[in-house]
């Protein structure tokens, strides 16, 4: 009984939030309606006072982010508003949408009561009501307009026909290339780590696939992307929206590339790093243009137009885990190198702690042997420790902030520093490693052979790990 008291009872209503201020030329009207699960979402329909009745419409779907607000889309909405449509942009739920947990399915229920909403608005004519999704939009707003024919046109900026994974794993590498970094830690680690994030449940909805939803749209579509788009694969996904249309014989699509323009078709000085307020210029006169067109039954029929899109490289699949690389098991290794690499040091302590410093080690284990094993295993302690913990927090500090195009650091050649230094933490690991396993057989006190065999075995396990997150590449 509880669990259906909890299923059936509705999420708090969203906080209110204070219209946007508006240019005077424009009129807005707040709104409020119902997303899944009952959720209150809050809204503005934007509009010129003196639009005409029997208008068009639009409703604006957010890109990723928590809780965006209306006012991250203030620049659409007005330019949009001021070639005669109506638009509703609104406060993006932050319930059951964070950093690892989102449904695109819920998203698109959200929208469907957007849709609604704006097709009740006085002036706006209810069969010409569409809806225009940016980035993570360009999955959601192609769900929504599956679901209903009451959804006249789809417009999409920045979208997507590869999955969330591909995508993402492609825009951090690609981020990390512009900002002039390369070798393992682009080719090998960033990768691997997208792939263990999603095996741990960690990257919502990583193998959604939009093909069979972009196939199974009837309206009319207009796709947008920036030459200089960073996010999503400018060259590959557009073949793939045309192909995945024409399969189900939806010819009445318009794609257009913009020079000097960015992911959100914004303008960008210096090839898509920064986000001018600017929208593309020729950008707010198509969507009107082709949405009065599209509207009235006359869409153009699979036209491409504007300059080739850049992308420096292409994406690469990102296949689900094997057992041995899956998040459990790189779980284990680390829990292994703790207690191995760090037990060294810990026994160390407790023993000076007992009986003052161990000063007879050298006594018990033979003088001239004993100094090399300390050493190399103390060496071997301290980078089994270092270069997992750091690799790992270095990583997801690069793939957190690689796609917002963040710098990784001080390089060397296209090597980030920190990745060098870590780089050579794992290869004194691995050497110091070699020689403590090598003059391990010398020891002759029982507990100090099961101390230092433990530290070999978590040795001996670093070497593969360390390659496969390329520690150990160049």
């Amino acid at each position: 009984m509880a669990a259906l008291a909890v299923f059936f009872v509705l999420p708090p209503p969203a906080q209110a939030a204070a219209p946007p201020a508006l240019p005077g030329d424009l009129t807005s009207t707040e709104v409020s309606f119902r997303g899944e699960g009952g959720l209150e979402l809050r809204g503005s329909v934007i509009s010129l006072p003196d639009a005409p009745a029997g208008r068009p419409g639009v409703v604006l779907v957010h890109g990723a982010g928590t809780g965006t607000p209306r006012e991250k889309l203030l620049a659409e909405a007005v330019a949009f508003a001021r070639q005669g449509l109506s638009v509703l942009v609104y406060d993006k739920r932050s319930v059951g949408y964070s950093t690892f947990e989102r449904s695109y399915a819920q998203l698109a229920t959200d929208a469907l009561g957007a849709v609604e909403t704006l097709r009740h608005q006085p002036g706006v004519d209810p069969a010409k009501v569409g809806i225009w999704g940016l980035s993570e939009g360009g999955w959601v707003a192609p769900i929504a307009a599956t679901r209903t024919s009451d959804i006249a046109f789809v417009i999409l900026v920045g979208a997507n026909a590869l999955n969330p994974l591909r995508q993402q794993a492609w825009a951090v590498a690609a981020g990390l290339r512009k900002a002039g970094a390369g070798g393992s830690l682009v080719d090998r680690a960033e990768p691997n780590l997208y792939r263990v994030i999603a095996d741990g449940g960690l990257f919502p909805e990583p193998y959604h696939d939009p093909e069979p939803v972009i196939e199974r749209l009837r309206q009319p579509v207009l796709g947008i992307w920036g030459v200089h788009d960073l996010l999503t694969p400018p060259r590959e996904s557009p073949p793939l929206f045309a192909e995945a249309l024409e399969s189900s014989g939806n010819r009445r699509y318009t794609f257009r590339f913009f020079p000097g323009a960015d992911h959100a078709a914004h303008l960008t000085p210096d090839g898509g790093v920064t986000r001018l307020p600017e929208l593309a210029p020729g950008y707010a006169e198509l969507v009107g243009t082709w949405v009065r067109d599209a509207t009235s039954g006359r869409a153009p029929v699979a036209q491409v137009s504007g300059p080739e899109p850049q992308q420096a490289s292409d994406t690469a699949g990102v296949p689900p885990t094997a057992w041995w690389e899956s998040a459990g098991v790189q779980l284990l290794a680390l829990v292994l190198f703790l207690v191995a690499f760090g037990g060294y040091p810990v026994v160390a302590l407790v023993r000076r702690v007992r009986r003052g410093p161990d000063v007879a080690l050298g006594r018990r284990i033979g003088r001239g042997p004993a100094v090399a094993p300390v050493k190399a295993a103390r060496l071997a302690s301290a980078g089994g420790l270092v270069a997992p913990v750091g690799g790992f927090a270095y990583l997801f500090y690069v793939v957190m902030t690689g796609g917002k195009l963040a710098s990784p650091g001080p390089l060397v050649g296209d090597r980030p520093l920190l990745w060098l230094a870590l780089q050579a933490v794992a290869v004194v690991t691995v050497v110091a490693t070699v020689l403590t396993a090598v003059r391990w057989r010398r020891v002759t006190e029982r507990g100090e052979r099961v101390r230092l065999g433990v530290l070999v075995a978590g040795g001996v396990v670093f070497l593969p790990w360390a390659l496969y997150w390329g520690l150990l590449l160049p």
